[in-house]
């Protein structure tokens, strides 16, 4: 079989060559410069004078190599400030003279902590480029590793740290890499910051001399930060959504992680990242290597919208599972709120039967049909399924929802133990602990140690054996606490910190192998909301759960921020009772539109829904089906932020540009002021689009058809009136 990745990156590496005549990597061997092109944007970089990798340019697509001279290292500024300072290293080590943020920093057996590395050799293999590095003195090597994704506009880097010597070296920082600016001041960084219920808020600031940390040092991505940044230029005003250059960049990790935002007393601006270096020691014994984790990057002069739209483009042909063959989301039921730990056979079904009646394509069961699970105290670990709410098994309610025709979901949270647990009475050591001391729990529960191979091999096992006995087509991931106490007693004193990286990959193992082995299963990455979502899991998994605050005004900018560096695709997004989170209350229509600009869930309790409810989510729910593929596929431009004012306003446009969809959103009407008028994007001017209003009564000039010119010049006039007002507006071209 044809692997489909494969064929992909042929197909990208075709187009590159066919549209500028050239490989997507090229080595100038004159000039000792790498040049990394995309069909958008250029990176170069080069061996200097002193045999050691030097930055020299990331921006806009370069068509001439003549224009590139030969790396040069910038010189040494004064006493205090050395070559290893002021020269733009492409990989560093720690050593010399070096004050900026380092890429590799080691100590050796024999106490020597000076690392500098110099250019070995390197090797293309078309997309793909390694540069080997070494020190000095020692066989301690550094192999680079690009990759160019030449139709995304995207280039990869990572790291990988190989141990040639006769001893032990323990790593204290290993990045995957550092991107540079073009040297100047004034420029402007954006990244995502929040907390549990509040997660991904955009944050925008000046980046200022000196050096500012985005990180998380709980075990997880985190809710508090996630691993994404972008940082406009200094011209005029700053990028906004449609203009101006922007680098962006995000780090496929889902344990802690860093990064290094610097400005350097010679206005150049740097972003180092990869593992968090806050309690970490990795050693390697002779022989051995540490791998850190991929560094995504990208340039776009056409503002934070085009920087989206890369990025989501590259998740989904080259990130998640399936890749651009991926079907739809399913419109997805979920029983939780309905029932919350009080399940049982006749209850789901109930809950099922109604599910279907309004189009639901997916019913998933959430937690409490475990072990002693009647409450959040106990059951944690113990995976089998409680004999008084399910004594004939799992299997008849499943039956029952397939005969429905829908598959069939269930929640499970595979990483934690409750104290009151058979798991924890017969394994007290497979919780993260330091001997001695106390056990923090959270939400009365334990993290257990991922990073031993018994407690990966005994997830993986249960896993595996309720999935293959029951047909179960997806899987809720739940992680509702981060970590404290990481202790691993067993690994000894040296290796002991290995637990950040382990427990990582030994995640991402299980779920390789549980896919591997059940190709039809899906997943969502679930951690108490948005606390794990990264471009690392999202290679495993279908879909994340955004966030558990589901209050419809607080998700437009949860919403918001999370959309800047992932596709509606991944992004769940539920409708739910009210009132909500705040005590607010908002109408139904208002909730299933702030939805829909998602992954569709439903997660009411449909005990409580009257016949009108029904009616009304029967016919959203079909309208979503629609417009998903344009939603969840398409191009997003962001037309009104929440954060700017009481309009919301995004629109969606497929990628064969037949179908676009706009969502519009009224905080609150003050002084009878109509709504802005809206101009959308992405259109073509010279074609002819068939306009269909959800709630006709909201287009104020009646069209039935309008020019792309028209819609994206004049604009679309709404008549959103009140507080929570909405609608959306669906545009076909006419052939």
């Amino acid at each position: 079989m044809i692997n489909r990745c494969c064929v992909s990156a042929v197909l990208s590496l075709a187009l590159c060559a066919s549209v500028f005549g050239q490989e997507p990597i090229r080595y100038l061997a004159e000039k000792k410069l790498w040049v990394l092109d995309t069909n958008t944007t250029s990176y170069v970089f080069g061996v200097n004078e002193r045999n050691q990798l030097q930055h020299m340019y990331w921006g806009k697509r370069l068509w001439r190599d003549a224009d590139l001279a030969a790396d040069h290292s910038l010189g040494e500024w004064s006493s205090f400030d050395g070559v290893a300072s002021t020269t733009p290293g492409e990989y560093a080590g720690w050593g010399s003279n070096m004050y900026t943020e380092p890429c590799l920093k080691v100590t050796l057996q024999d106490g020597n902590r000076d690392l500098v590395l110099r250019y070995v050799s390197h090797e293309i293999h078309g997309d793909r480029l390694e540069v080997v590095t070494k020190d000095i003195q020692y066989d301690l090597f550094a192999h680079l590793h690009y990759r160019v994704y030449p139709g995304a506009g995207i280039i990869e880097k990572h790291a990988v740290v190989e141990n040639r010597t006769s001893q032990p070296i323990t790593i204290e920082s290993a990045q995957a890499g550092t991107w540079y600016l073009p040297p100047g001041d004034g420029y402007r960084l954006s990244y995502l910051n929040g907390r549990w219920a509040g997660e991904t808020q955009l944050v925008q600031e000046d980046i200022h001399p000196g050096l500012k940390i985005l990180e998380s040092r709980r075990g997880t991505t985190s809710h508090q930060t996630n691993p994404w940044f972008a940082i406009d230029a200094p011209e005029g005003n700053g990028s906004d959504q449609e203009h101006g250059p922007v680098w962006f960049g995000a780090l496929g990790w889902s344990g802690s992680w860093r990064f290094s935002i610097e400005q350097t007393p010679h206005q150049q601006v740097r972003v180092t990242g990869g593992y968090n270096t806050f309690d970490f020691a990795y050693p390697i014994n002779p022989g051995e290597r540490l791998e850190t984790p991929p560094f995504y990057g990208g340039f776009t002069s056409h503002g934070f919208g085009e920087a989206s739209r890369m990025l989501h483009r590259f998740a989904r042909e080259f990130i998640l599972p399936g890749g651009l063959s991926a079907k739809p989301r399913p419109v997805l039921y979920n029983s939780w709120e309905a029932t919350e730990f009080n399940v049982d056979e006749p209850g789901q079904k109930a809950l099922a039967e109604k599910a279907a009646r309004i189009g639901i394509e997916r019913f998933v069961m959430d937690d409490g049909w475990f072990g002693a699970r009647n409450d959040d105290h106990a059951g944690l670990g113990d995976w089998y399924v409680n004999p008084k709410k399910f004594p004939n098994g799992l299997q008849p309610l499943i039956r029952y929802v397939n005969s429905l025709g829908m598959d069939f979901g269930l929640w499970v949270e595979p990483e934690m133990v409750n104290p009151n647990s058979d798991l924890y009475r017969k394994h007290p050591d497979w919780a993260m602990n330091f001997p001695g001391r106390p056990r923090t729990e959270a939400r009365n529960q334990l993290v257990l140690n991922m990073a031993r191979e018994d407690v990966k091999e005994y997830t993986f096992a249960w896993l595996d054996n309720l999935v293959t006995e029951n047909n179960i087509a997806f899987l809720k991931w739940d992680m509702n606490r981060n970590f404290s106490e990481p202790g691993w007693p067993e690994a000894g004193p040296a290796n002991e910190k290995k637990i950040w990286v382990k427990y990582v990959s030994n995640l991402y193992e299980i779920i390789d192998r549980l896919r591997a082995k059940h190709p039809k299963l899906e997943i969502e990455s679930c951690s108490g909301g948005g606390g794990r979502v990264d471009l690392g899991i999202m290679k495993r998994v279908d879909e994340a759960w955004t966030s558990d605050n589901t209050e419809a005004f607080d998700r437009l900018r949860i919403q918001e921020g999370f959309s800047y560096p992932y596709p509606a695709q991944v992004m769940m997004a539920w409708v739910t009772d009210v009132p909500n989170y705040n005590g607010r209350s908002t109408p139904l229509q208002y909730r299933f539109l702030v939805a829909m600009m998602g992954s569709l869930g439903i997660g009411n309790n449909l005990n409580k829904w009257t016949n009108a409810d029904f009616a009304l989510a029967t016919q959203m729910i079909a309208y979503y089906k629609t417009i998903r593929g344009t939603v969840e596929q398409g191009r997003l431009y962001r037309l009104f932020s929440p954060r700017a004012g009481d309009l919301t306003a995004n629109q969606y446009v497929s990628e064969d540009g037949k179908q676009s969809v706009l969502f519009a959103f009224l905080r609150a009407q003050q002084y009878g002021r109509p709504t802005p008028t809206i101009r959308l994007r992405g259109l073509d001017e010279r074609a002819v689009y068939r306009v269909r209003a959800l709630d006709g009564s909201k287009l104020v000039e009646k069209l039935e058809t309008a020019s792309g010119a028209y819609l994206q010049n004049h604009g679309l006039n709404l008549l959103l009136t009140g507080d929570y007002d909405s609608t959306s507006v669906l545009l076909e071209r006419v052939e």
